[in-house]
């Protein structure tokens, strides 16, 4: 049984908790604690303290990629459980930018830690790059293989070190999956930048002949095209998964779309519920 309390997303049915772009979920395995992103504020924490969640005790967390809605928890977390590793890939301490209508945005979407949180973490970050396993059922992907024939739905820019800019691979996404013995994979993906049909496929390359049980994720469809909103729900209905939890920035409508597509497998989370599976 694996239990999912939701600490950081873009909404809440709560009158306990408070809601913020950005994603946090506290993941429970039976065996290991993990926290998934850490929203963009110390609001994961204090809404845990809401819910009656100690993370003090949480074994690692995950980082999904390096954009600032997803990490600038971090600091927090690290002062709250010390002990636990932060996983987050080598490539994400880059300046990012995304775009609006079609021009580059005039801000850092990147990690915007201060000097003096970046010397506070030292020790506490553990850097990926291809998979990591942590246990023979649990692996942190690492960079996500391209799928070239997948088009990412929106394009970010990263600040190179001579000042100009550069179409981000998102090579610093990556997703946290785990095998549950009798139902399958279960998949984490904080934004799905690379499309999350490319993270099902890494996902199953992993564990090969194991099917995709739940898909809980930020799938990034907010700013798609119907055509292109509906071939991924269409094809993430293919996969037949027990549940699909959309949040962050699948946006409304293509969470509405999921709902009608899946009917009773698709959960509508949001901050302060609890789920298990």
């Amino acid at each position: 049984m694996t239990k999912m309390t939701f600490l950081s997303d873009n909404k809440t049915e709560s009158g306990a908790c408070l809601a913020e772009w950005g994603l946090s979920v506290l993941i429970e395995t039976g065996t290991k604690k993990i926290l998934f992103d850490t929203g963009q504020s110390d609001l994961f924490a204090r809404n845990a303290k809401k819910l009656h969640v100690d993370l003090a005790d949480v074994d690692f967390a995950v980082i999904s990629h390096g954009h600032y809605d997803h990490t600038n928890g971090v600091p927090a977390f690290a002062r709250i459980a010390p002990q636990a590793p932060i996983y987050i890939h080598k490539n994400a301490f880059a300046k990012f930018y995304g775009t609006t209508d079609g021009e580059i945005d005039d801000y850092n979407c990147g990690i915007l830690w201060t000097d003096e949180e970046k010397a506070a973490l030292e020790g506490h970050l553990s850097l990926t790059d291809g998979p990591v396993w942590i246990t023979p059922d649990i692996v942190i992907s690492g960079t996500i293989p391209d799928a070239p024939e997948l088009r990412p739905i929106e394009q970010f820019y990263r600040l190179r070190p001579d000042g100009s800019l550069t179409p981000d691979d998102m090579s610093h996404e990556q997703f946290l999956a785990i095998r549950d013995p009798e139902k399958g994979i279960l998949l984490f993906s904080g934004c799905s930048h690379k499309g999350i049909l490319a993270a099902i496929r890494y996902a199953k390359a992993l564990f090969p002949g194991e099917k995709i049980a739940c898909i809980l994720a930020g799938m990034h469809l907010i700013a798609a095209s119907p055509a292109d909103r509906l071939a991924t729900i269409e094809a993430v209905k293919a996969e037949d998964p027990e549940l699909v939890i959309p949040l962050h920035c699948t946006g409304m409508e293509a969470i509405a779309q999921l709902k009608g597509a899946l009917g009773g497998r698709c959960l509508l989370a949001c901050v302060g519920t609890v789920c298990e599976l």
